[in-house]
């Protein structure tokens, strides 16, 4: 189940590196099937690498892009994942790609995610790269340990987009559910400092994606990290 580790020595190393190597398989993607579809993180610590893919040059009109997940508020709102990524993936030539959201627009995500999920699987999926993140808790995407929700999303007959609360976050979350991400042609984890480092390698020992939710996707992936 060990993923491969890619090592950078420094962050802005790993930004540019993974960056470069997701534009040309995206690239690659477009050249041979004329579309690419792929799923990337919101949060602060993708952003540099977002930036940066978000200028590589490609069509990026035949590429799809959703998030692997998302907080349950409008676009506009500071904590929307969908915000970030109109100021750091979009703020470039990427800007041309289709966007396929996660975030519905009603009041509770039960109201309206068979619409989400249908979308989705009109435009974006099956996904040919997923790039993920992994908090020091061991959650990724929004598969948080203990969170409501978290069985659901983890099981094999899971719905494409499942809805989960955790105690510590003031709305709902949407995420991808763990068989969509595995489905992925490619995954790609982004880890940056030694807590997280030290979290990989519980999760590799725990082997329980309900206590280490990163589990679920780490088998086959690669890992990019940096202190």
């Amino acid at each position: 189940m060990s993923p491969k580790i890619i090592e950078y020595p420094s962050r802005e190393a790993l930004a540019e590196g993974l960056a470069a190597l997701i534009g040309n398989r995206l690239r690659t993607l477009v050249d041979q099937r004329g579309v690419a579809r792929i799923a990337v993180p919101g949060g602060t610590t993708p952003g540099a690498m977002l930036e940066r893919l978000g200028r590589e040059p490609l069509d990026w009109e035949k590429v799809v892009v959703t998030l692997t997940d998302e907080r349950w508020v409008p676009s506009t709102e500071p904590r929307s994942n969908q915000k970030l990524l109109a100021e750091t993936l979009f703020a470039g030539p990427a800007a041309a790609a289709t966007f396929s959201p996660l975030y519905g627009g009603t009041a509770e995500p039960t109201e309206s995610l068979p619409a989400v999920a249908a979308g989705l699987e009109q435009t974006a999926l099956p996904l040919d790269i997923a790039v993920l993140g992994m908090g020091a808790d061991m959650h990724t995407a929004s598969l948080f340990p203990g969170s409501v929700g978290l069985k659901e999303a983890l099981a094999e007959n899971a719905p494409v987009v499942v809805a989960v609360r955790t105690g510590d976050q003031p709305e709902p979350r949407v995420t991808l559910a763990a068989r969509v991400l595995r489905g992925a042609g490619e995954r790609h984890i982004l880890i940056t400092g030694t807590a997280k480092r030290e979290a990989l390698q519980q999760a590799l020992a725990t082997k329980d994606p309900l206590q280490a939710p990163i589990v679920a996707v780490l088998e086959g992936a690669t890992v990019h990290f940096a202190e």
